[in-house]
C-alpha cells in the first residue's frame, strides 16, 4: 500500500482541506453523539485528521495504522494522543471510544465483505454504550474511469511530489497504479506503488454493517463525494 509514500504523503495531500473536513466530521459527531469526547482514529495515516480534531475540536483521538512510517508520523502529531501499528481487522485496544472513525475509503483496503465485516465486528467492540461508528466508504462498482490519467502534484516542508495515477477494474476490484516523483534537498528520484481496493455496493456495505451488529445512516455525499456511513450498535440504537 503505502510502502513509498509514507514520507512524502502529506506533501502529496497538500491540496486537501482538512479544517473543513474535520470541521465537518465534528459536526456530525455533536449531531449523533452530543456528549462524544474520545475519539479512535482507523488507518489514521499521518495523522492530519486526528491532529485538527484535537487542537481545533477538543477530542481526545488516539490511532491505529498498519503503516509504520503512518504511525510514526502521526505520533509526532499528536503527542497527547496514544498512536499504535495495528491491524484493523484484529487490533484490541484498552478501553473504548465514544467515536470510531475510517477515513479515506480506507475500509476498502480489506478488498473482501468477509474482512470488512470482521474490521467493523471489531469497531463495535470498541465502541462505548452510545458511541458511534463513522465510516467513508470507496467508490461502488461501475463509477470509475479506467480511461482516464490522473496527475496530482502537492508539496510540504521541502518536498514536492508529482503523482501519475490509472485505475484498473479487475472484477470486483480496483486497481491503483501510482508513479511518483518526488524532489527534495536530496535530489529527485521516483517510486511506484499498487494499491488495490475492493468495489462494493450501497446495500453490501449496509449488509455488513448489519452482520456486525450495526445500525447505520448513509449520507451519499459525505466528505468529498463519496459517500459516509453512520453507524451504532444495535443494542443501543
Amino acid at each position: 500500500m503505502f510502502t513509498e509514500s509514507a514520507e512524502f504523503y502529506d506533501a502529496l495531500y497538500s491540496f486537501r482541506d482538512y479544517a473543513a473536513e474535520t470541521a465537518r466530521i465534528a459536526e456530525v459527531v455533536r449531531w449523533l453523539h452530543p456528549e462524544a469526547r474520545t475519539v479512535l482514529d482507523v488507518a489514521c495515516g499521518t495523522g492530519e485528521h486526528a491532529a485538527r480534531l484535537a487542537s481545533q475540536h477538543g477530542f481526545a483521538v488516539d490511532g491505529l495504522d498498519l503503516d509504520r512510517g503512518m504511525v510514526q508520523i502521526a505520533r509526532a502529531k499528536n503527542r497527547a494522543g496514544r498512536f499504535v501499528e495495528a491491524d484493523m481487522i484484529e487490533f484490541s485496544l484498552d478501553g473504548r471510544y465514544d467515536v470510531i472513525l475510517c477515513l479515506f475509503s480506507s475500509i476498502a483496503y480489506l478488498v473482501t465483505l468477509d474482512r470488512i465485516t470482521r474490521a467493523l465486528s471489531g469497531f463495535r467492540r470498541h465502541l462505548t454504550a452510545k458511541g458511534i461508528v463513522i465510516v467513508e466508504p470507496w467508490f461502488p462498482p461501475g463509477e470509475l474511469d479506467t480511461n482516464r490519467v490522473w496527475r496530482l502534484t502537492g508539496s510540504h516542508e521541502g518536498v514536492s511530489v508529482t503523482r501519475v495515477s490509472r485505475n484498473e477494474i479487475d472484477g470486483r476490484i480496483s486497481r491503483l497504479r501510482f508513479e511518483y516523483e518526488i524532489e527534495s534537498a536530496q535530489g529527485i528520484r521516483r517510486a511506484s506503488e499498487v494499491h488495490e481496493l475492493g468495489l462494493f455496493t450501497q446495500e453490501e456495505m449496509r449488509m455488513a454493517f448489519s452482520a456486525a451488529g450495526l445500525v447505520t445512516t448513509y449520507d451519499p455525499v459525505g466528505l468529498s463525494g463519496r459517500g459516509l456511513w453512520m453507524a451504532r450498535d444495535r443494542v443501543s440504537a
